[in-house]
């Protein structure tokens, strides 16, 4: 679980998802392997030019790129994007070591949210692994700011993220939202958002080889008249949610479970980042430990018994830049 307590976990047994590059419009599969205790998250990508495989670890410090995304690894090379949603998952259930494979430059994007790497993870279990899980807690206030926009971590008892957003566009306007994160808070209230964009950006998407791959079937598409989606939002307030699922993604590139309250306003990857980079650059502000031992007798865990239009609704701006 990701209640801070316990010891290390991999996925039971591998399991595989395919679907859609958000960006590219190619085909992506992804395999998530279990792999060792201490090993951490570390991506494994097939498919390249020279048919050599290569290993990108899921740390803050691959990060290559932080728009409408976030890229691991080397952008002329060998590298994943749009690993946000899949390491928010991954983190919030649990799993702290896997292999995940993947055959092309994309994390497919599903639904627009982490709910199907839920679904995959929960289908195969979570297998306690006997090590202690290593824990990042946060001792002082580190802060970041970019423009209006600011990031601060704090000390907390526990993992907990709390998110502001601000949109002049009257479909989304001011939200805020905050939550105890554990298993069951993500299945609950973040995994299902999905994440959003404006129908008016999109030529610019297109020219800039983004958003090649989005639909109205895997994003929340803000029109002239508000949301296009026929079912309408999950939640009155899926937009900040969602900008909680993306921040627990990128900060599970710590490398660990962080121990304190990430808080954001009109936040996104880069902001996120720049979370990151600051609080490394400060070895005071911040103590590695190992959590508390898991309860007797337990070695593992289950997670839980119009094309035309359409298409170019694919707007994915986010707003999670």
């Amino acid at each position: 679980m990701a209640d801070l307590s316990g010891v290390q976990g991999t996925v039971d047994e591998s399991v595989t998802l395919t679907g859609v590059g958000v960006h590219s419009g190619e085909p992506a599969t992804l395999t998530i392997h279990p792999a060792d205790a201490d090993s951490g998250l570390i991506f494994l990508r097939t498919g390249l030019p020279d048919d050599r495989d290569r290993e990108i670890k899921a740390v803050w410090s691959e990060i290559s790129a932080t728009a409408l995304c976030t890229v691991l690894g080397d952008p002329k090379g060998a590298f994943v994007s749009t690993v946000e949603h899949l390491l928010a998952a991954l983190r919030a259930l649990g799993v702290d070591n896997a292999l995940i494979e993947v055959d092309g430059p994309e994390v497919p994007i599903m639904d627009g949210s982490s709910s199907a790497f839920v679904e995959a993870i929960d289908s195969v279990g979570v297998r306690l692994q006997g090590r202690a899980r290593k824990v990042m807690r946060v001792l002082k206030p580190v802060r970041v700011e970019m423009g209006d926009a600011f990031g601060e971590l704090r000390p907390h008892a526990g993992t907990r993220f709390e998110a502001s957003i601000d949109y002049a566009d009257g479909a989304i306007g001011h939200q805020c939202f905050a939550v105890d994160l554990s298993a069951q808070t993500f299945r609950d209230e973040i995994s299902r958002a999905r994440t959003f964009g404006f129908l008016k950006d999109v030529e610019q998407l297109w020219a800039n080889n983004f958003a090649r791959g989005s639909s109205l079937e895997n994003a929340v598409v803000i029109g002239d008249d508000g949301v296009m989606n026929p079912e309408g939002t999950r939640w009155s307030d899926e937009f900040v949610r969602h900008k909680v699922l993306d921040a627990i993604g990128d900060l599970a590139l710590a490398g660990m479970a962080i121990e304190g309250c990430y808080r954001s306003h009109k936040g996104g990857h880069r902001l996120n980042f720049m979370m990151m980079q600051a609080l490394f650059a400060d070895p005071t502000a911040y103590e590695i430990v190992d959590a508390a031992p898991a309860p007797a007798k337990r070695d593992h865990v289950s997670a839980g018994s119009d094309v035309g239009l359409a298409l170019a609704a694919a707007a994915l701006r986010p707003v999670t830049n």
